[in-house]
């Protein structure tokens, strides 16, 4: 488990500069069974397209990268 989760913290590594730029960021928070839980910052806190960065950057990313990830929800 802690090799899952140290995939998942690199991938959001690569992912994190690009989320920056807009002002915001993302942070890991935890992986039980094929989700990821992270918290938004910054910016990306209260974004009117923050389920679209989730859906379509981040959750695709992660799926693609690290085997058994199958969801990524925003959590508080």
């Amino acid at each position: 488990m802690e090799t899952k989760i140290n995939e998942i913290k690199k991938v959001l590594d690569k992912i994190r500069p690009y989320i920056q730029r807009d002002g915001g960021d993302v942070e890991f928070v935890s992986y039980d069974n094929g989700c990821v839980n992270v918290r938004m910052l910054g910016a990306c806190n209260d974004c009117l397209m923050q389920d679209d960065t989730i859906k379509e950057g981040v959750e695709m990313i992660l799926c693609e990268e690290v085997e058994g990830v199958k969801e990524v929800k925003v959590v508080d």
